[in-house]
């Protein structure tokens, strides 16, 4: 009896593991300018962000990324780059800039601007661990 209990214990365990392997949470954070990204609930990566100058609004509250993008430029802003976009909220997207000196302070229209070498990790982060295991959250 106890090897069939410790048997079903075991591929219990192997039943829930890659479930929750997957969980992903990129929370952004506009009075710190930072994004921190958290892996099964642990803090993986820290990075410096642009999110909206005056004039502008980044979206606050909880998403799941919409559609993704390794190249992809902007239709309403001239056509500019948008290297590994992660939207997640109609036209709203984490994406990469080569505005880096503006990291770390409010400078975009909106979007949650990121360092090109930090957007293809998060990119990479979330393919592998899917949209659907994946949660945006935007605070002020």
């Amino acid at each position: 009896m106890r090897i069939l209990v410790a048997f079903f214990i075991l591929i219990s365990g192997c039943l829930v593991a890659p479930a929750f392997s997957a969980v992903l949470e990129a929370r952004i954070d506009i009075s710190q300018q930072k994004i921190f990204v958290y892996k099964n609930g642990f803090l993986r990566h820290q990075w410096n962000v642009s999110t909206a100058r005056r004039g502008y609004i980044t979206p606050r509250g909880s998403y799941r990324p919409t559609r993704m993008y390794k190249e992809y430029y902007s239709k309403k802003y001239d056509n500019s780059p948008m290297p590994h976009s992660i939207f997640f909220r109609g036209g709203y997207a984490i994406h990469g800039t080569n505005y880096v000196r503006s990291l770390g302070r409010p400078a975009s229209h909106g979007c949650v601007r990121l360092h090109p070498e930090n957007a293809a990790t998060l990119y990479n982060l979330v393919r592998a661990a899917g949209r659907e295991n994946t949660r945006i959250t935007v605070t002020h």
